[in-house]
Parts: structure tokens; sequence; C-alpha cells
């Protein structure tokens, strides 16, 4: 990678994978300096943990212009914002929570807990224990996004969290309110960005702390995020929006640039890209971006995102193309190909994965079910998105019988001694001494 004139990475002439030829390259890579956002984040975390709502305030002021003298929306506001919300936009939200909940419900399901007896006496097990209290980013952004807050705030219903602490930026749409306050919010406070992270992680005289923080934001949130974790919990860091297509020469190219531009439509800085096998596909979906664009109402976000992020990749062969997937491993990847499922089956690194023309990103991200809360900028090689399973722990616990004792006792005297750990080694040796001792 090279840096340009405004401390950007610019990537390198070719993809980094065997068989892969770019015939569009992205001009720049979603990596940038980030060392002023660095500093500014750590400053309002300093200052909201000494300081409490007094710094909020101040920061609120600063960057959002607001001059709010309460941060928690009361019950009557809350009442208020549903009886302000359109009936159908209402009938919307409802069916999108629906949705999440039994899916996470069937997530849930899967995680069992667990009593085994590996040796005679040595008994080990696992609880499935739901965290006491998390906090859920809002973000405000750019439009009211209304599945925000079921994606978030929903599946910790469902683990059954103790309590669910809800951020919004004050200038947020009243829906969003709404939107909290169905998907199971026990508190909603009117605090944005990072000054949110921090009121949620370090606790304020008005905001309660937080075992865990969940949600997207912007490149602030996501700092503040990144600066509290260890002591919090965090989901993931979450960079701009990624949709890539797989494609063979059965696509469609008006329905992958349709697909493509819904994403880049987000955000300038979404990475929008084509993997394909087929040359004439990659040469009729550039030619239908171009086309689109031109009708696209949202046309000057999104002709920005493909001129500077757009990406479409030509394949020797189908292994290349699955490499190169796997590679970029894409928040939100669409399997356009002949045998669809088939072809699913091969990929390894996603957020999530789109089988077939008919499941397009935009039902994921509204209202079908699964969480549109995924990993980016390659963090699909590692990590799923967020899910139910983010909202409990797996805690392990282990009880011993005499015969348990004397199995595992005379191993863990020998390893502590050569170790040179004599505590480890006389606390090992003190149960099985007094087993034989008392004639057990």
């Amino acid at each position: 990678m090279l840096l340009n004139t405004k401390g950007q990475t610019v990537p390198t002439s070719q993809p980094p994978v065997e068989g892969v030829t770019w015939i569009r390259a992205p001009r720049l890579s979603s990596e940038s300096g980030t060392s002023d956002i660095q500093n500014t984040v750590s400053d309002v975390l300093s200052d909201v943990k000494a300081r409490g709502d007094a710094a909020v305030a101040d920061f609120a002021a600063r960057f959002d212009k607001s001059e709010l003298t309460a941060f928690e929306v009361t019950e009557a506001e809350r009442e208020e914002a549903l009886k302000t919300l359109d009936s159908q936009t209402r009938a919307d939200t409802e069916f999108a929570i629906a949705n999440v909940t039994k899916f996470a419900e069937a997530q849930l399901a899967t995680m069992l807990p667990l009593e085994v007896e590996i040796r005679e006496g040595v008994h080990l097990g696992h609880r499935i224990i739901p965290l006491e209290r998390v906090g859920c980013y809002v973000p405000g952004g750019r439009y009211p996004l209304l599945s925000a807050p079921v994606m978030t705030i929903v599946p910790a219903k469902v683990a059954g969290v103790d309590e669910i602490i809800a951020c919004l930026p004050p200038n947020a749409h009243p829906a969003m309110i709404a939107g909290c306050h169905l998907s199971g919010a026990d508190r909603i406070f009117r605090i944005g960005g990072a000054q949110a992270i921090a009121a949620m992680a370090f606790g304020t005289e008005t905001v309660p702390a937080v075992n865990k923080i969940v949600g997207p934001g912007n490149a602030f949130v996501n700092e503040a995020k990144r600066q509290v974790f260890g002591p919090i919990g965090i989901d993931q860091l979450a960079g701009p929006s990624e949709i890539y297509t797989l494609a063979d020469s059965t696509g469609d190219a008006a329905m992958i640039a349709t697909d493509l531009l819904a994403q880049a439509e987000h955000d300038v800085r979404t990475r929008v890209g084509l993997i394909t096998t087929d040359a004439a596909l990659a040469e009729r979906v550039e030619a239908e971006v171009a086309r689109q664009l031109e009708e696209l109402a949202t046309a000057d976000t999104a002709r920005q995102a493909w001129d500077d992020y757009g990406e479409i990749a030509v394949c020797a062969d189908e292994a290349a193309m699955i490499a190169y997937s796997d590679y970029i491993a894409a928040e939100h990847l669409q399997v356009h190909t002949a045998d669809p499922k088939a072809f699913a089956l091969k990929l390894r690194n996603y957020g999530s994965l789109f089988i077939g023309e008919m499941a397009s990103v935009v039902y994921s991200d509204k209202c079908c079910g699964t969480n549109h809360t995924l990993p980016t900028m390659a963090a699909g090689r590692y990590t799923g998105g967020l899910w139910v399973g983010a909202y409990v722990k797996v805690a392990t616990h282990q009880w011993m019988e005499p015969e348990g004792v004397r199995q595992v006792a005379p191993p863990a005297v020998r390893q502590s001694a050569s170790e040179g750990l004599d505590g480890h080694r006389r606390a090992a040796q003190l149960r099985l001494d007094r087993l034989q001792a008392s004639g057990g």
C-alpha cells in the first residue's frame, strides 16, 4: 500500500491472490490515519471519567449542538415517541422485532449447559450465564436507521440480560426512541458519540456503568470502544460497510449493480465489489452501475463510494474466486452462481452470507431476522457478527470425587515440581495425602 497526499492508503496495482486481475481497482483503502481521532477520543474518555455528567453535557454542546439538561428519556417522552410513530412504520418495526427474536431464540437454544464426567470422579461442566448490564449504542447517522436498535437490543432481551441501556445522539429522530422502546431497552439516554461510550464504560451520576458495549457508530465511537476495551467488553470494531458479490456467467448484471449501489448509499467510504469468473459480466456490471447512478436519488454518496472504493476483480477460475473472497472476508457476501448453495459451502471468511439472487442484503439489514451488525475490514477471518451469544458467558466449573483426586493429583504434583512451583505442588499433594491418611 502507498499513501496519497491526504494520508490515505492507496492499493497496489494488483490483488494479492494468484489468478485474480482487477479490471476496476479501488482508488483508496478503507484504512487511513487515525491519530487525530485517537487523541480526541482519549481526551473525551478522560474528561467523562473525571467529571461525569458535566463533561457529557459539555461534549453534547460542542459536538451535537445540544443543550439538554436531562439525558434520560422519560416514560412520557417514550409514550410520545410511540404516539407520533407512523402506524405502518410501527408495524414494520414489530415485524423485524418478531423475526430477530425468533432467530435469536433459535440460536440460544443451541447453547446448552454441560455436565460431563471425563474420568471417574472428575466432573467438568459449563453454564450459560447472561450478562448483568449491557450498553447498546444506537447511531443517529445521515438517516434514521430504524433497524439499528432492533439488532442490538432484541438479542440482549432474548439472552436474558438484566438491564439494557440504550444511548443515541440527542438529535436522533423520535422514531429511534420508539424503536429502542419497542425493542426492549430498560433505559434510554440522549447521549451520542465517544462521550456515550465513555458514560456507559465508566458510569456517571446519571448513566450506570455497563459490562459490555455493542453497536456500530462513526470513527469516534469505534475508537472509543477500542480504548475502553479490557475491563469493558465490546462486540467488535466496525469500520465502513462492505458488500461483495461472487458471480459466474449466470450473474444478472442489473441485479448485482442494484445491490452494490444499495449498500454504497450508506456512506462515501463503503467498500463495494464484484468478484467474478466472467469478464463479460464484469463489463456489464460496470456499465450498469454507471447507468443506475444517473437515476439513483442517493447518487452523490453512492458515486463517491464507487469511485473511491469500487472494485471489480476477474478470476481465472472458481478456486481463485474463493481464495480472493476469503482474503477479502467481506462484511456482506452475496453468492450469485449456478449452484449457490453448493458454492456457499466452499466459503470460509465473511460476516454474513447471502445465498442466491433472492437473498438481498437489504432484507437482513432491515427485517428478515439475521443480525446486521457484522465484522468489517477482514475481521470475518476470525469472528462472526453480533448474535445472542454475545450477551452471555460460557463459564466453566469442575468438582472432584476422591477417585478423581487420585487420578489428577499425581500428574499435577509432578508438573508443578518440574516447573519449580512449590505452592502448586503442595496444593495438589495436600488433598492426596489427606485421602490416603483417611483411608479414602
